[in-house]
């Protein structure tokens, strides 16, 4: 509503005086201000904020008189009455100074037009000059309590008891006294008599005049309230009757509002009471309480003393409290708290210390409401600089508060009501994010202004601006506009403002004229002719219509009251402005659809249709009078309505789901009547025949019935001609801000599936809510509030709040004020309030439209958690508890298992057996997840049942959620439920594990065995582009045995109970040939693929269908069968040596497979056979990992394994990786220019064509290489083979062979081996010849483990005593027997060596960690 901003002004006096000021009034316009100190009077200046004349009385008339007291202005301002201590009233003529007399005159740049142009220019930007006379003293003989301008005449109070009546104008009529103890009081006008005999001896301390009660609210120096109100037109003592408030005995101000017909009375105990006269009975019914709360203020609140001052705003919305003890507040119209100077940092430096809140002896309004005219009673003066002279200007102690307003104060049109607008001095706070983005959604081009309002005229009127109103939400900054200083200068203050339905245009209007503000083209739009803007003042209000401006105005030339229209993109002239004369002064102005609805000076309702017509090239409008209301009998004074709209709010008629077409019709007409909101609906009782016929003249013709009082209290009202079937609950509603009562919503209900509605239930519901901030607008599809509110930022640190003695400057005072933009849901409110009045199925209805928003979720959340707060909480029994009905409500949509667990993790474990006594069973609830598959909300819920339940039971809850995530690879998720469960066995059950959502998607902390390795694959996006492969490699090695995850010294049950999981997961996804999730679960969770790989050698490791496992892995790796080129039979590649030397001239490196025969012919003669077979496939593993890495350009670092000297059966590293850098590889974008000059055949182009595309991706080849390295050390044959053969590698076969000639390997590996080549070999020549010639390229190997097969060999000899801990029996798992740690001796031994394996994932700067195995540390990197 109203919001401080920046700091106050210090306002200079440049006269030298000792007296200080005390008192200060302004006249009915706030234009000039009287300024009293003891015996000096001085008239300033609103804007400019000048001094203009001063008056100071003379010793000896000051001597008679005494000091001055207090002033009243004469309503049209000639004149001014002081009171004086001694009983006198001094009346003052306030004069011009004659024709080109001015204090201060603007000085224009040279060739400015507005000297030359603009009629009285300097009257309207300069303080004139005044001359103060005094005219009349009068002597009323006893101490002066109080005075009041009432139309022609002065009201003094006196300590005597005595009111007297002065005339302004004394020569022609004298005055009259009234005895205040003849006045009959009585606690209503209907009391036959009232006991005056208590009013004796008693006079009035202060009082206000009241115009729209007609009547004087007055408080009593024995501190009780009344108003006294003449009977008849005449005002004199036997016409004269009182009521008084029976309740207050400590009254010490008063202030009246006249728009709402409120009476404000300040109080002793700091809380003013609002009173209101009651229309039937003529007593004083308190409506609300002005005080500070314990809860807000709890350091304040019961010490501020006694009300001093109370000052309601020039347009009634708000009123200024200060209290004796210092310090200010503002509160809304009906309570709604909006400032407070006596908390936050108002009252506390920024080091904590309490501030001496600003004590002030009077204040008042400036014009508008822009400022608070302050004057204190103890700012200091403050200390003189040594750089200014002694000569310097003396304190006048004026302070001048800024403040910003809403537009829909003054301009409560509807077209303000969706957007925040606020409007200050000389700018305008607006909430329309980016026009640009909002632009291009609507219009193509926005070259000139005309060209986009030709383009914006073809939308339509009932265009929805929900969805870019939601997009605007997402930032706090304002809009700031600067009001052209041109209009400003001579039109200030501003007085109103209005904003266009898209947000993209603003007009405002001041004193004269308007202007207008476009944001596309950043440009402001002003009368070209001066003379017409100075012709013409605004009354009523001024809204947009599509792109009109439709403004309710007073011509001063032709003394017209006119209705006008102007064309946003035409130039701003009446030449092109549609012009309609009305008969009466217009109040208010709204626009409902193509209708503009009037409110005139005469309680006068007139409804207009526009039409627009393109005749020209600027499009027109035209305006038909449809339909004049009367309100006369309803309405006792024009003044006192504050609103007026029109909407499609009905009560009873037609509120069907059926036709949501006749909803947007002008139903009714919605009056704000001093706080009561009226409706006024359309009369359908009569007959409705001939709807065929003319139905737009029988819309016009339908009278409306008489009005109903739908709401007490009501600042705003919000509602909009905008039509949605799917929200039609918050579309068809009728939304009031009540003050300190919160909102209210007048919410239809709808029978649902289109059944025939109960006749006992009521069409519509008003539901109260309460929210946190002051409603500025209402976004009906985003079930949203916006609002703004106040914030403060300290400066007292700086150097200025330093300086020792009493000179701090306001800005050490004070804190900046800024306002920031706010907003709130709501929903959650209105559905309880629903659930309340067992409206449930309006509560799902309601729901259900609004399930799509984005914090729909959040809703849910909030609903439950506001209930059980309150419920939990409540000391005393709750019959009918409401919680239990809201857990079935949002059963009834798949986010409960969510909202439920949330609330619960944000709410104290004390209240958790309440909850789930009413929601159900956290066990059920965590399986209802399972079975949903939400893994993450069954993570929430065992937390839950960590703390409610023994550790067993969580333990089989973790256990169930620890497969199912292994099971659907949710990787972050298992190493959360390894530590949890890991927590539960060692005791840790106090401190619950974190969610997994708040954890980092590669967290790693909480497992030792995880804690000392990293692995990091990381791609930057120039490697990605130029398929450059980049793998940083680092290993360091802990001190002590304690790092070893599998070590006997940490050796646990827990442990063990979480390998059997793992090692089962393994097994699982061994024997579905899911190598590829095999390695992700291995590099994801630490798990030692190695030292598992050796246990599963001859069980799950052995392949028994190599045509199966082949295509699987095509399958898994995107891998593509290999295509047979035609050229190829004869062709030249099929010499290995003549490819490698191909290879060499193209990219000056190795090719992977050049390494295939420079190992092929010697490998196996140059194996020793006094090693395992195990060791001579890790050496030779070794020496083709070193052949690879000579390459002319590429350097690749490899990690050769440590072998224990003791132990011939060690696991190698699981961290070598072979990655060669060639064209068959993928770096085939690389080659250089001289490719052009190589001599190379098609047929050789075809092959290297042919080998690009048999290749699969590189992120797979990165893949493939690091399991067929695992393997390899792992010692298992199968895999090496399969996976040598879908890479095309000979060399990998060629190895492995050699390898199984050791008469130390098992016969069924070498007969599986030889078994299983040959059934690709047979399924390549039928299904897929293009591994035909790789076949062909290994057939020699092949022959040879024919061979081997056919030896006979002693069986003792696969069995030597140095592999007997690794060849294994076939046995049980041990997993599955739940063996103890007895069935770990030979993982043990097996992995004190191994490295853990990784699985590259290609994920831009993804870290893993790798478990340790030789000493120090290496970095390595690979392109």
């Amino acid at each position: 509503m109203y919001f401080l901003t920046g700091w106050p002004r210090r306002l200079m006096c440049p006269l030298k005086s000792e007296e200080k000021p005390f008192h200060i009034q302004p006249d009915s316009h706030r234009v000039f201000f009287a300024v009293l100190s003891q015996t000096q009077i001085s008239i300033w200046y609103s804007r400019p904020s000048v001094l203009i004349v001063s008056y100071k009385e003379s010793a000896k008339a000051a001597s008679q008189f005494g000091s001055y007291q207090q002033a009243e202005w004469r309503p049209d301002s000639t004149m001014i009455a002081v009171a004086t201590t001694n009983g006198y009233i001094l009346l003052f003529d306030v004069l011009a100074a004659g024709e080109d007399k001015y204090l201060y005159e603007p000085v224009y740049p040279k060739g400015s037009l507005r000297v030359k142009v603009t009629p009285s220019y300097k009257e309207e930007q300069c303080a004139p000059a005044l001359s103060v006379e005094l005219k009349k003293v009068m002597d009323l003989q006893a101490p002066i309590t109080s005075m009041q301008s009432m139309q022609e005449d002065l009201v003094v109070a006196t300590a005597d008891g005595l009111l007297h009546l002065i005339h302004w104008d004394t020569v022609t009529n004298g005055r009259k006294d009234i005895n205040v103890c003849t006045v009959p009081f009585s606690v209503d006008l209907q009391s036959s008599r009232g006991p005056s005999q208590d009013f004796e001896g008693v006079h009035i301390r202060d009082m206000e005049y009241c115009v729209t009660l007609d009547g004087f609210a007055v408080v009593f120096d024995d501190g009780r309230v009344g108003f006294i109100t003449p009977i008849s037109s005449r005002f004199s003592a036997e016409q004269l009757r009182g009521v008084w408030a029976q309740d207050v005995i400590d009254g010490t101000c008063v202030a009246v509002n006249n728009k709402y017909r409120l009476m404000a009375f300040g109080c002793a105990s700091g809380s003013v009471l609002v009173y209101t006269i009651d229309a039937a009975t003529g007593s004083m019914q308190l409506s609300h309480k002005l005080e500070l709360t314990a809860k807000h203020y709890p350091d304040t609140w019961n010490k501020t003393g006694a009300v001093k001052l109370i000052r309601w705003s020039p347009d009634c919305s708000v009123t200024m409290v200060t209290w004796e003890c210092g310090g200010l507040s503002l509160w809304s119209v009906f309570g709604a708290h909006l400032i407070c100077t006596l908390g936050e940092d108002f009252a506390y430096r920024s080091d904590g210390t309490k501030k001496d809140p600003i004590k002030i002896s009077s204040m008042s309004w400036g014009a508008e409401g822009y400022h608070l005219w302050v004057i204190s009673s103890d700012v200091s003066q403050p200390l003189e600089s040594e750089s200014e002279n002694k000569a310097t200007t003396q304190q006048s102690d004026i302070l001048q508060f800024q403040f910003i307003k809403s537009a829909l104060t003054a301009n409560p049109c509807m077209s303000n009501q969706e957007q925040v607008l606020l409007q200050g001095e000389d700018r305008l706070y607006l909430t329309c994010g980016d026009t640009a983005q909002a632009q291009s959604t609507t219009t193509s081009s926005a070259n000139s202004d005309h060209q986009a309002s030709k383009e914006r005229n073809t939308l339509p009127n009932t265009i929805s601006i929900s969805q870019g109103l939601s997009t605007l939400l997402g930032h706090r900054h304002w809009h700031v506009v600067q009001i052209q200083s041109t209009y400003l200068e001579s039109n200030w203050p501003i007085r109103f403002a209005a904003i266009d339905t898209l947000g993209q245009c603003v007009a405002v209007a001041g004193r004269f004229g308007f202007a207008h503000y476009s944001f596309l083209t950043r440009k402001w739009k002003l009368f070209g002719n001066i003379t017409q803007e100075q012709n013409m003042v605004v009354t009523g209000g001024l809204v947009w219509w599509n792109d009109f401006i439709v403004i309710a105005c007073y011509n001063l030339i032709d003394q017209q009251e006119e209705l006008r229209l102007y064309l946003r993109s035409s130039n701003l002239d009446n030449a092109f402005a549609n012009i309609t004369k009305l008969y009466s002064e217009t109040l208010l102005i709204n626009v409902f659809r193509d209708m503009v609805i009037l409110f005139r000076a005469d309680c006068s309702i007139c409804l207009y249709s526009i039409e627009r017509k393109q005749d020209s090239t600027n499009p027109t409008a035209s305006i038909e009078l449809l339909q004049e209301v009367s309100m006369s009998r309803y309405i006792p004074h024009p003044a006192l309505v504050v609103s007026v709209t029109l909407t499609s709010v009905r009560t009873e008629t037609g509120i069907t789901l059926k036709a949501p077409q006749q909803a947007c019709a002008a139903e009714s007409i919605m009056l704000n009547l001093a706080g009561q909101l009226i409706m006024m609906q359309r009369d359908r009782s009569g007959p409705q025949v001939r709807e065929k016929e003319t139905t737009a003249n029988q819309k016009k013709l339908l009278p409306f019935c008489a009005p109903v009082v739908l709401a007490q209290c009501v600042e705003n009202v919000w509602t909009t001609c905008r039509a949605n079937k799917n929200k039609r609950h918050l579309l068809e509603a009728l939304w009031l801000a009540c003050g300190e009562a919160g909102m209210k919503v007048w919410l239809p209900l709808f029978p649902r599936d289109n059944r025939k509605p109960h006749s006992f239930l009521s069409r519509r519901i008003m539901l109260p809510f309460h929210i946190n901030i002051y409603p500025l607008a209402v976004l009906f599809e985003d079930a949203l509030v916006l609002g703004a509110t106040n914030e403060t930022v300290l400066y007292d640190g700086l150097p200025w709040a330093g300086v020792a003695g009493a000179g701090e400057p306001l800005e050490a005072l004070f804190p900046f004020c800024t306002v920031e933009r706010t907003s709130q849901i709501y929903l959650h409110h209105i559905l309880r309030q629903l659930l309340v009045r067992n409206l449930g199925e309006q509560a799902l209805l309601l729901a259900q439209s609004c399930a799509g928003l984005p914090y729909f979720p959040h809703v849910l959340e909030l609903m439950v958690h506001v209930v059980l707060e309150e419920e939990a909480t409540s000391r005393e029994p709750i019959p009918d508890p409401l919680l239990p009905t809201v857990a079935k409500f949002i059963t009834e949509f798949p986010l409960f298992l969510q909202t439920i667990v949330h609330c619960a993790r944000k709410t104290e474990y004390a209240l958790w057996n309440y909850l789930f006594a009413a929601v159900g069973n956290p066990k059920d609830l965590f399986e209802e997840c399972l079975m949903a598959q939400d893994l993450e909300t069954a993570a929430s819920y065992l937390i839950i049942l960590q703390n409610m339940e023994v550790p067993a039971v969580s333990r089989q809850h973790a256990t169930l959620l620890f497969n199912t995530a292994l099971e659907q690879g949710k990787w972050d998720l298992c190493r959360h439920m390894i530590r949890f469960l890991k927590a539960i066995g060692s005791g840790e059950t106090g401190t619950p594990p974190t969610t997994p959502t708040t954890q980092e998607p590669n967290s790693t902390g909480g497992f030792e065995f995880f804690r000392h390795r990293s692995i990091s694959f990381s791609q930057s996006a120039e490697s990605l582009a130029a398929w450059k492969f980049s793998l940083q490699k680092t290993l360091s090695m802990p001190s002590g045995p304690s790092a070893k995850r599998w070590s006997k010294e940490s050796e646990c049950a827990e442990n063990m109970y979480i390998d059997m999981m793992l090692w089962r997961h393994a097994r699982r996804l061994l024997e579905e040939v899911r190598l590829k999730d095999l390695g992700c679960f291995s590099a994801q969770l630490g798990f030692e693929l190695i030292g598992w790989l050796c246990k599963e050698r001859t069980r799950a490791a052995r392949v028994d269908d190599f045509v199966m496992a082949l295509k699987r892995l095509h399958e898994d790796f995107l891998w593509p069968f290999p295509v047979i080129p035609a050229s190829s039979i004869n062709s030249p590649f099929r010499n290995s040596r003549y490819r490698t030397a191909v290879g060499g001239r193209l990219l000056k490196s190795q090719s992977a497979d050049s390494l295939i025969n420079n190992e092929m012919d010697t490998s196996a003669s140059n194996t020793p056979r006094s090693h395992s077979w195990l060791d001579s496939l890790n050496s030779a593993s070794r020496e083709m990992d070193t052949a690879s890495s000579h390459g002319a350009h590429t350097q690749e670092a490899f990690l050769s394994p440590l072998l224990n000297k003791g132990d011939d059966c060690s696991i190698g590293s699981a961290t070598d990786l072979t990655e060669t850098s060639s064209m068959v590889d993928g770096d085939w974008t690389m080659v250089d220019e001289n490719f052009s000059t190589l001599s190379l055949t098609q047929s050789e182009l075809e092959h290297i064509s042919m080998e690009l595309a048999n290749k699969g991706p590189h992120k797979s080849q990165v893949q493939l290489r690091y399991l067929l390295h695992i393997f390899t050390e792992a010692g298992c044959p199968e895999w090496c083979v399969i996976i040598g053969m879908i890479m095309r590698e000979a060399s990998v076969i060629s190895q492995v062979v050699s390898c199984l000639q050791s008469a130390e390997v098992p016969v069924d590996t070498v007969l599986n081996i030889k078994n299983g080549l040959l059934a690709v070999d047979a399924w390549a020549s039928t299904d897929c010849l293009g591994y035909k010639p790789f076949l062909d390229l290994i057939r020699p190997q092949l022959q040879k483990l024919v061979e081997v097969t056919q030896e006979q060999v002693q069986p003792e000899a696969f069995q030597p005593t140095s592999t007997a801990k690794l060849v294994e029996p076939v046995c049980p798992w041990p997993e599955d027997s739940r063996g103890g740690p007895a069935s770990l001796n030979t993982s043990v031994q097996s992995e004190e060596g191994s490295g853990a394996s990784r699985l590259e994932e290609e994920i831009p700067g993804e870290e893993q960690e790798e478990q340790p195995l030789e000493e120090g540390t290496f970095d390595c990197t690979l392109s």
